[in-house]
């Protein structure tokens, strides 16, 4: 009898800073695989990030401490080879509302053309999280506003430590 493969997904972003709702798609996409891969992007270019990719990593690292399948990595290559070199074929997306599914959409048509093995699955936020985004959590924090139930208490202490609050 064969050997079945393990399935391996992975679960990219920025994640400048993780909030709730970061987590609980890593905790609803764990379940639907063998391996779920956090993978934190250290690209630069594009997104001007407020923490290090070591400390996002290690903010991921803590906020999944408690889920036994899922492994955090940094990343800075293509997401399509990262998910070659890490032997997943499944990209794991969040959408919180259209404008998210439009972007996404083409993110998974170009993954999908550049690496054919690729699929993406799209998980929809859950209705209480879907109008969090780590830019307006960033926003909020540098405003002195209350932030502190999106996202986990290191990530609010931490937030709390770089704007001086």
């Amino acid at each position: 009898m064969s050997q079945q493969k393990a399935k391996i997904a992975v679960y990219a972003g920025t994640f400048d800073p993780v909030t709730h709702g970061h987590v609980d798609i890593v905790k609803r996409a764990a379940k639907l695989y063998d391996k779920l891969i956090v993978a934190v992007s250290g690209h630069g270019r594009k997104k001007q990030t407020l923490f290090t990719l070591e400390e996002r990593i290690s903010f991921m690292q803590k906020a999944l401490e408690d889920i036994d399948n899922v492994e955090v990595k940094g990343f800075t290559n293509l997401l399509t080879n990262f998910c070659q070199q890490e032997q997943a074929d499944v990209v794991v997306r969040g959408l919180r509302m259209t404008a998210d599914f439009e972007y996404e959409f083409q993110m998974a048509a170009i993954n999908r053309n550049m690496q054919p093995p690729v699929e993406t699955l799209f998980l929809m936020a859950r209705a209480e999280y879907t109008f969090i985004s780590s830019t307006n959590i960033k926003e909020i924090a540098s405003l002195n506003g209350d932030f502190q139930q999106f996202v986990p208490k290191h990530i609010a202490f931490v937030l709390k430590e770089k704007f001086n609050h």
